[in-house]
């Protein structure tokens, strides 16, 4: 209730209103014990969850939680590692019931902290059970898909909840699951028995266990990406039809090539065995997430059976495996917290997340997922976004405010992407690190480059997957190892700057130029995301059916009153295709007296909208500098 002036006045006046101080002294820490260092010595917890009902796409857990007499905490997991943001599923968990000898406890949450539940242990009591239901997204409008008829992806950070005041480090888990009869899964945790479809798991710390998931299916392939080795690597697809589990002896050794590419480059791995989660599926949702000894991989069902046609986003992989070094072994100082409900601090993304969308399309081409030729065109496209395509990048905003998004937007679209931007520290973190290779080079003559970087900074401790935090000093300390040199001040300018971003490609001898043809990745990521890309030319991203996607800032479609929201219903008198709109822009270079032509519907309303552009349709490509030495097409030659 808001205080007017009014209301003021009259408790100024004694007209009997309750006096309420305007800044009331309220405490809103809330009465969750901070977490401490040191074992959870009541014993060690219990989880089961309950996989069998995909017909109504629910998780059922029940948990056994060791405890003393007197307050207790549990939370559900808030902020999640490679979601760089508070992302716990808090709204789907239903049923939350607590027990103690068969009688059921009062729980109550807490007032400011709603992933926080408080429970009054009685005397005498040494465990309480805990019983819930995680209500997994029936569509994509609520979230991610996670459990269809042919598979699921089980999330221990949805399924579970866990004792506040103890780093989850300090928490030991036996874990088991029942799965739908018949059905096959793959996962980091090691098996310790089966009892017909329930799968029990051995012991674990929670913090490695929420790091843990598991994909399970109707239709399941295994495949061994590194035969013979100590650390074992398996591929482990699970998909909507068996059909789309046909791999071809190529594609395994491609995959198998990523792997010895991996420690080729780091010379060192941080994990025991390693299990690539893949799920090839038009129903539950795509996803690229990582973890310590797995990645959870999702993409459309062709990954195999279309390799020629679906290459654009088959870095995904080589990304995903390449966080096992960056982001989960070496990872920012202030992206580590003792629990999974302390916020986490994201400054250091454009080094997580930025070199790892180096590393993850430099691997794809020296592995053989893409062709030099396709790891070029992507480059481009990259490249062209920070040329041409975030105006908000070169007058507002900076890379470094970038690595704020995850909490400020949490992934949600946005009305004008371009000017806003968002997560930009992912690709023009890949260009920082692409100049930071050339500047090596340049400086030791070739000597050192930015595999020297890699190795030193990532490929120490073979076999240990305890977390290695560093600071950005840290950054630049192994950089002047290399190679002396004002790093600090390169690598700011670059990140809190406005400037261009595309001075690596330069250094390695291209050069960005626009044509009005389509590159083949163009094409590919087109097709991909059933749109068309025209921002280069009239500043404008249609999807299906003319939906407007994004307008460029400031760009002729911008300044001729298109929106985003609108559909473009006929271009030129003619009805709207992507074809039809690219066959105008054409039109208007040629008769530079005609403007392009739109009928879009905003809302309920229609109305003419003219577009003043007649440069023609124009396409990011890179073309060689013969001025410069090649050392693009070195850099992704294999190890």
């Amino acid at each position: 209730m808001k205080v007017t002036n009014l209301a003021a006045a009259l408790i100024v006046a004694g007209l009997g209103l309750a006096a309420v101080p305007a800044h009331a002294d309220i405490d809103r820490s809330g009465n969750v014990p901070p977490p401490q260092d040191v074992p959870y010595a009541a014993g060690t917890l219990q989880i089961h969850v309950d996989a069998t009902d995909v017909d109504h796409r629910i998780f059922r857990v029940h948990e056994v939680i060791p405890t003393a007499s007197g307050p207790l905490t549990l939370l559900y997991p808030q902020w999640l590692p490679g979601d760089h943001e508070p992302s716990g599923t808090i709204d789907k968990l239903a049923g939350l019931v607590v027990k103690a000898g068969g009688k059921t406890l009062s729980w109550t949450r807490d007032p400011f902290n709603v992933f926080a539940f408080h429970v009054d242990v009685p005397q005498g009591v040494q465990s309480v059970d805990v019983d819930f239901v995680y209500l997994s997204p029936q569509n994509p409008r609520q979230g991610r898909v996670l459990m269809t008829p042919e598979m699921f992806d089980l999330q221990w950070n949805s399924n579970s909840i866990y004792p506040a005041g103890y780093y989850s480090k300090d928490i030991k888990v036996d874990a088991s699951v029942t799965f739908p009869a018949g059905w096959q899964f793959g996962t980091a945790l090691d098996v310790a028995s089966r009892d017909g479809n329930t799968v029990n798991f051995k012991t674990i710390t929670y913090n490695d266990l929420v790091d843990s998931p598991i994909y399970a299916g109707k239709y399941f392939k295994r495949i061994d990406l590194a035969p013979g080795a100590k650390a074992p690597v398996h591929l482990d697809i699970v998909a909507d039809d068996p059909k789309d589990l046909a791999v071809t002896p190529e594609q395994v050794k491609i995959h198998r090539n990523l792997v010895q590419q991996m420690y080729k480059l780091y010379g060192a791995h941080h994990y025991n065995h390693y299990d690539f989660l893949l799920s090839l599926s038009d129903k539950m949702g795509g996803e690229g997430l990582e973890h310590h000894r797995s990645s959870e991989d999702g993409t459309g069902p062709g990954y195999f059976t279309k390799w020629k046609q679906d290459w654009a986003m088959r870095d995904l992989l080589s990304h995903e495996f390449n966080h096992s070094w960056d982001g989960k072994y070496r990872r920012p100082y202030n992206l580590w917290t003792p629990n999974f409900n302390v916020p986490m601090g994201d400054s250091l993304l454009w080094v997580y997340e930025g070199q790892t969308q180096f590393w993850g399309q430099v691997v794809a081409a020296r592995s053989g997922l893409w062709s030099d030729d396709q790891f070029r065109d992507m480059l481009a496209n990259v490249a062209a976004t920070y040329d041409r395509g975030r105006p908000g990048l070169a007058t507002w905003r900076n890379v470094q405010d970038t690595t704020n998004d995850p909490p400020i937007a949490q992934r949600a679209p946005l009305p004008y992407r371009n000017y806003q931007g968002s997560e930009d520290y992912y690709s023009a973190g890949q260009l920082i690190w692409l100049d930071v290779d050339g500047k090596l080079r340049e400086l030791t003559h070739g000597k050192k480059n930015i595999d020297d970087f890699a190795r030193a900074f990532f490929g120490m401790d073979n076999g240990s997957w305890t977390v290695n935090t560093y600071h950005f000093q840290d950054v630049v300390n192994t950089l002047n190892s290399l190679a002396p040199y004002d790093w600090t001040k390169y690598l700011r300018t670059r990140l809190d700057g406005h400037g261009p971003l595309i001075g690596g490609l330069e250094s390695h001898g291209w050069k960005l130029v626009y044509t009005d043809k389509p590159s083949d990745a163009i094409k590919a990521i087109e097709a991909h995301y059933h749109f068309t890309n025209l921002t280069y030319s009239i500043g404008v991203a249609v999807g299906k059916g003319g939906h407007i996607a994004d307008v460029l800032w400031n760009g002729p479609a911008f300044k001729a009153g298109l929106s985003p929201g609108m559909t473009i219903v006929a271009v030129n008198g003619q009805d709207y295709s992507n074809d039809a709109l690219a066959a105008a822009v054409t039109a208007a270079a040629k008769d530079k007296s005609k403007p392009i032509q739109l009928l879009v519907k905003n809302f309920n309303e229609f109305k003419t909208i003219d577009i003043d552009y007649h440069d023609g349709l124009k396409y990011p490509h890179l073309v060689r500098d013969t001025s410069k030495p090649d050392t693009l097409t070195t850099l992704i030659k294999p190890l």
